[in-house]
């Protein structure tokens, strides 16, 4: 009895409720409206940073993979530039600053350390790409920055195993390029040794750089190159010169008409001018031709002896 009553009361007070709600909407109109407002604008707000964000995060990673995949790139063609005895190892300065400037600006920590790492690493490359000596100062300066990279980097990243190993191998070689192999294995030890690392390629390679460090702990010494071999002085060209007067028209050869026949010998520059003085053109003599003699008419001419009669008798 007491359950039916209750029940029976708040049926009348929702019925009194809903009997009073447009009156009381009314006299709210205004504070409705403004509260709606506010929950419409924050509503729009919040998907707006969310969508801001989300932009800002794929433009962090393209940016990121553009500046990585240009380092592998830019190795090569230092490579070629050695080779050439051109030094183009101020390129690597430039990437290291736009890897430090993205790491600086953005917000992502997982990013941040991984472009600190790529900034330590092209650091090291630099020194490597440099044609010429390199003073001890400034291997130290730039070790030194490379140094801060990964520690940064180590800082921001240490969440994540794959970028935490990696920051600490990077120190182990920075320690290695300053000579403190000792160091170097120490912090090997320490990347190799930690279960947390299993399976990441930084473990690995300190494993690797345990094992082959005592290697490089010798003097090298290089055999000096062989002599050049001197190229053969060759015998002089003669050179003649002629001088102005010389020159004179090309001679003219005949072709003979037969193929098969040897062909003459061609003379090869100005033909020789005459030694002595030229021969006189004066008409040659001209010589009578005989004519038959006729004896004179009423004569009779003497007869011709036989080849066998003796003359005389």
């Amino acid at each position: 009895m007491k359950a039916d009553h209750r029940h029976e009361l708040k049926s009348n007070e929702l019925a009194a409720w809903l009997a009073n709600l447009p009156e009381w909407i009314r006299e709210n109109r205004t504070t409705l409206v403004a509260s709606a407002a506010i929950i419409v604008v924050a509503v729009a707000v919040y998907f707006w940073i969310f969508y801001q964000r989300n932009i800002a995060s794929v433009r962090g990673q393209v940016r990121l993979t553009n500046l990585v995949t240009q380092l592998p790139g830019q190795k090569a063609g230092l490579a070629r530039s050695m080779g050439q005895q051109n030094d183009q190892s101020y390129l690597l300065i430039n990437l290291a600053q736009d890897l430090q400037d993205f790491g600086q600006s953005t917000h992502n920590k997982q990013m941040s350390a991984l472009a600190l790492i790529e900034r330590g690493d092209t650091l090291r490359t630099e020194l490597h790409c440099r044609s010429g000596q390199v003073d001890r100062e400034y291997v130290a300066k730039q070790i030194a920055l490379a140094q801060a990279s990964y520690n940064q980097a180590l800082e921001k990243g240490s969440t994540n195993p794959a970028l935490a190993a990696k920051a600490q191998f990077g120190l182990g070689l920075c320690e290695e390029e300053l000579g403190n192999l000792d160091k170097a294995k120490e912090i090997y030890r320490k990347v190799a040794g930690n279960a947390a690392y299993d399976g990441t390629a930084a473990k690995a390679a300190a494993a690797f750089r345990l094992k082959t460090m005592d290697d490089y702990r010798g003097l090298v010494a290089f055999k000096p190159a062989p002599p050049q071999p001197q190229p053969e002085a060759r015998a002089p060209v003669p050179t003649i010169r002629l001088k102005p007067g010389q020159a004179s028209a090309p001679a003219v050869v005949t072709v003979p008409s037969d193929t098969n026949a040897a062909p003459s010998p061609v003379p090869i520059g100005p033909a020789p001018e005459p030694s002595g003085p030229p021969a006189s053109t004066a008409p040659a003599p001209t010589v009578p031709s005989p004519q038959p003699s006729t004896p004179p008419a009423g004569t009779t001419p003497a007869p011709v002896p036989e080849a066998n009669s003796p003359t005389g008798g």
